[in-house]
């Protein structure tokens, strides 16, 4: 049987490096049409797409991720964490809309959000686009809220560049089945460390042999290096996603 969704999900690159070609209307229709089919948690529907087509807030965008290449990209996606307009229709209807406050609707909003973001990657890669998700974003999510002018019961995920590749990057290889995948319960494998050493040894000569930006490193230096980070970086998070009106407790 002829499957073409499987080699594309499995040779996916993150791509950083675009042609100058925007996307064209149809192109982002197409694409946030893809992101509503995705599966959403009791069909609520709780996540909205901003795209970001202002020169200067993409520049601004730029500077609160680090990543000003993303200007360059077709087309730009802020991916929204929404129950502000459920609360609209719940006001409406009359209906007691505390609930949209609560910790498990505030994670129904992430992982609905989450869900259409992948759709629009692959969505994109279907049509011979390439993409990054952002979580950088977050680094000044307070200033992002600002910029956006986000209302109460609102809060941004997650960045999606996407575009025409000017560059596709070597396939980058991924940690060990047994590594990820358990039966029944959660339990690495007695042979984790050996596992671990041989995925740094495939993924250090994966950074050194690459066709650009080629570097020593491996999969555990970049999880310690990931844990060194200025524990500053991102602290706010919590307390600006309680003053956008959920209560995470």
């Amino acid at each position: 049987m002829d499957n073409s969704i499987l080699p594309q999900l499995f040779n996916h690159r993150s791509i950083r490096q675009f042609t100058t070609e925007p996307l064209t209307a149809d192109e982002v229709t197409t694409l946030v049409k893809a992101a509503q089919h995705a599966p959403t948690s009791t069909f609520s529907q709780q996540y909205s797409l901003l795209s970001i087509t202002d020169p200067t807030l993409k520049h601004a965008i730029g500077d609160i991720t680090g990543h000003h290449w993303l200007e360059s990209a077709g087309h730009y996606f802020i991916v929204i964490a929404d129950q502000y307009r459920n609360r609209q229709l719940a006001q409406q209807a009359g209906v007691d809309p505390a609930i949209l406050h609560s910790t498990d609707k505030f994670l129904a909003s992430v992982f609905d959000a989450a869900i259409a973001t992948e759709n629009i990657v692959i969505a994109g890669e279907s049509m011979g686009l390439g993409s990054t998700i952002m979580g950088s974003i977050l680094n000044d999510a307070g200033r992002l809220i600002e910029l956006l002018h986000l209302p109460e019961l609102t809060f941004p995920l997650l960045g999606i560049a996407i575009g025409h590749p000017e560059h596709t990057p070597d396939l980058k290889p991924r940690l060990p089945e047994p590594l990820v995948h358990f039966t029944n319960q959660y339990q690495l494998p007695e042979n984790f460390d050996n596992q671990l050493i041989d995925y740094d040894a495939q993924l250090a000569a994966y950074y050194q042999n690459r066709d650009s930006h080629r570097r020593t490193e491996t999969f555990s230096h970049h999880i310690t290096a990931e844990l060194s980070r200025d524990p500053k970086v991102r602290a706010e998070l919590a307390t600006l996603i309680g003053q956008q009106g959920f209560k995470l407790a």
